[in-house]
């Protein structure tokens, strides 16, 4: 098996990690958002915990990326708030596709904050996918109805300043345990107060459920991790959008849930930009 099927599996796999982590915040019920969060992150913690306990390393860092670590942790934070919001809300594959959107935005990001050059036709992309994310929002004058579907949005667009922190702390050196574990501790840390004053008691049940949300994060983690190690972003992150269609097979099977036409036609535009950004990051590196 050549490098980039090695990578092709793992990214597959992580994108089944994600979509696991969904379906199980979603099976978990009426729970705060917040408290969702919580124990996932937990677990997250642990994990990257026993990796750097392994490693020797310890947990020191540079002092001059703390800033950059604590804005990667809020905006990741934001981000995982309103993602499980959405998920909570939604149409379980509407929430995966508006989270999706996180790469675009680090591409614009990476270009505000990094300077990193944006083409014209990257730019265009970006506009593109905003406005097919609008079909999939709806935007109304009923802010109610149209909430979850904006906090879908923000969490994508969290996420995509997040990844450019990520995208910065590496480039300055940071290690990948040490940026994770500093996040799961921070969003821990600030779930706290708001669990504080509107606790829901688990069953079991939700709690294994929440565990699960954890361990399938673990594995999106991993995966991806393992797919980078194999092969470069630009050739295979258009098989990360897998994971809508994992998240749409969970609809349909656990929730009897069907995307309307409008939200069909954003999953189209969306998944048409990120091909088109597929074809071009490749023909580009080769010239």
């Amino acid at each position: 098996m050549t490098a980039k099927n090695k990578a092709v599996l793992y990214i597959i796999f992580s994108a089944f990690g994600f979509s696991v982590m969904s379906l199980c915040v979603k099976l978990s019920g009426d729970l705060p958002s917040i408290e969702k969060s919580f124990f996932r992150n937990i677990v997250a913690a642990v994990i990257a915990l026993v990796i750097l306990v392994r490693s020797h390393t310890g947990f020191s860092f540079q002092r001059r990326n703390l800033p950059l670590l604590i804005l990667r942790s809020a905006l990741g934070t934001i981000g995982i708030f309103c993602n499980f919001y959405a998920v909570s809300h939604l149409v379980l594959s509407d929430a995966s596709m508006l989270n999706k959107l996180s790469p675009f935005f680090t591409l614009f990001f990476s270009w505000l904050i990094l300077k990193e050059k944006l083409s014209p036709l990257q730019g265009i992309s970006v506009l593109i996918a905003f406005l097919g994310s609008l079909l999939i929002i709806k935007p109304s004058f009923d802010l109610t109805a149209a909430w979850p579907a904006l906090a879908g949005f923000i969490g994508g667009l969290s996420a995509g300043g997040a990844y450019t922190c990520v995208r910065a702390l590496g480039v300055r050196g940071e290690r990948g345990p040490l940026i994770v574990f500093f996040f799961s501790v921070f969003s821990c840390a600030a779930s706290i107060p708001f669990m504080v004053t509107d606790f829901v008691p688990l069953t079991l049940t939700q709690l294994l459920l929440l565990l699960g949300a954890g361990g399938g994060a673990a594995i999106g983690q991993f995966g991806i991790t393992a797919a980078y190690k194999y092969a470069p972003a630009r050739e295979i992150s258009l098989y990360d959008y897998t994971m809508v269609v994992f998240s749409a097979i969970w609809g349909i099977l656990f929730f009897h849930e069907l995307p309307d036409i409008f939200s069909f036609l954003g999953y189209v535009i969306i998944f048409a930009m990120a091909a088109l950004m597929f074809v071009y990051n490749n023909r580009h590196s080769e010239a």
